[in-house]
């Protein structure tokens, strides 16, 4: 039996309990993975009028193994610019917003049994704010100061140092915030007999903190030395 007649023969909350990760694709199609998470798949997709095929190949997708092996020690500032700014602040404007209605969804179903999800839900806030704004400057300041300077633009010392210096202490902070996370979530880990949308914001924090560590390494260790090397 192949994996898409095994994803078939099961209910859609016991896709998703598999692999938390797989219900992004029922949420961009809009299907219930919790409250209706008891339907086979065949029957959530009839009931929604979706082609069933096309959710099964988008949790194929979801399942691959993704790896980013690309030597950014060897690329432009430019190239390493866009590349974070195309993909991993892709990701935080798509993915804060969800988990900003997860958290928020999952502290009010689940706040009185377990009130760590107060702070839960008042850490990640903050962390979602403070990163829109360090995103916002990145975009809008850094990232074009480290393309003008590539191509052969006089830049002050300042005009770089005194950024980067902000951006990393953003960087410390957030490296705070998410530890936190993971402390107040013991590690990521579902409490016995919580619902599938408890399960899946602990694994949307998981690939948060996951793709967080991976930016900031980029920008610290890579881009802000070149950088700063560069502008001499």
């Amino acid at each position: 039996m192949n994996i898409l007649e095994t994803l078939e023969e099961k209910t859609v909350g016991q896709i998703v309990a598999e692999r938390p990760s797989r219900a992004r694709v029922f949420e961009r199609f809009g299907l219930d993975y919790c409250c209706g998470g008891g339907k086979l798949l065949a029957q959530a997709c009839l009931e929604k009028q979706i082609d069933s095929s096309a959710v099964l190949q988008e949790l194929m997708n979801a399942d691959l193994p993704t790896s980013d092996e690309t030597d950014w020690m060897a690329a432009s500032l430019t190239s390493l610019a866009d590349h974070i700014e195309q993909t991993h602040h892709a990701y935080l404007k798509a993915e804060l917003p969800r988990l900003d209605r997860l958290t928020l969804k999952v502290v009010t179903g689940h706040g009185a049994k377990h009130p760590e999800l107060a702070e839960v839900r008042e850490v990640f806030v903050a962390l979602k704010a403070e990163m829109e704004v360090h995103m916002a400057k990145e975009e809008q300041v850094f990232f074009p100061a480290c393309r003008a300077l590539e191509q052969g633009s006089s830049l002050p010392a300042t005009a770089l140092a005194n950024p980067i210096n902000v951006l990393l202490h953003e960087h410390d902070d957030a490296g705070r915030a998410l530890a936190r996370l993971r402390e107040l979530t013991h590690g990521y880990t579902p409490p016995a007999n919580v619902c599938a949308t408890y399960r899946t914001m602990l694994d949307a924090l998981q690939q948060l903190e996951a793709d967080m560590h991976q930016h900031v390494h980029k920008e610290n260790n890579i881009l802000f030395p070149k950088a700063a090397h560069l502008a001499g």
